[in-house]
């Protein structure tokens, strides 16, 4: 949520413009994306290059950032990989590579006509 206090500000549909941006805005998330890279990891992978990297991040945090990237379209489920005798881990690669904005049209309407 950000620090507007109008209620309606975070309750309204946000354009793709901003999901990326809300998607991006944490560091945790640009260390995901070099680690991924033009390749593939797993999730654990991930999880240990983010330990390797200092970031002191839960499982259960790592899998909120992932989710939040898969649903703004930055990343996206590759395959499973069978892992041993437990369930198959996830293998996550980026769905883009660049993203484009144009400013004048990209934007949401914030300011009133009348």
């Amino acid at each position: 949520m950000c620090g507007d206090r109008r209620k309606e500000c975070c309750k309204q549909n946000h354009s793709k413009f901003q999901q990326y941006f809300r998607a991006l805005h944490c560091p945790t998330r640009w260390i995901i994306i070099r680690l991924i890279g033009d390749g593939t990891r797993s999730t654990n992978e991930i999880f240990e290059g983010l330990q390797k990297a200092g970031e002191g991040i839960s499982k259960s945090g790592l899998y909120y950032h992932l989710s939040e990237m898969e649903k703004a379209g930055i990343i996206e489920l590759a395959e499973y990989r069978e892992v041993g005798g437990g369930a198959p881990e996830k293998v996550w690669k980026l769905k883009t590579k660049e993203i484009k904005i144009n400013l004048l049209t990209d934007l949401p309407e914030v300011l009133s006509h009348d």
